[in-house]
């Protein structure tokens, strides 16, 4: 049975985002891009939804090798403390 785990992720800066420097951005993005290649996992695609929606500014999809990487990377982005910067919705699932 395949172990690999798919999660789409909905964002949306908060106010907080904005306040940040544009080199703090920069720093935070590069730490949650390092946090998600450290469990195992990889970004398959990032989306940019603004046009689209109203709700949600950034869409994406992730692919991590079993459901222990998720709850790592899920640890890592809360000592991050990115719930601070961004509103966001997710979903798991499997490949059909």
């Amino acid at each position: 049975m395949e172990k690999t785990i798919y999660k789409l992720f909905l964002g949306k800066p908060k106010e907080s985002w904005y306040e940040l420097t544009e080199k703090e951005r920069d720093s935070l993005q590069i730490r949650m891009d390092d946090a998600l290649k450290k469990v195992g996992g990889k970004r398959i695609i990032l989306c940019a939804s603004a046009w689209s929606s109203e709700r949600w500014s950034v869409f994406g999809v992730e692919e991590f090798p079993d459901i222990e990487a998720v709850q790592k990377l899920s640890l890592a982005l809360h000592e991050l403390e990115v719930w601070k910067y961004f509103e966001n919705d997710s979903f798991l699932g499997i490949k059909f």
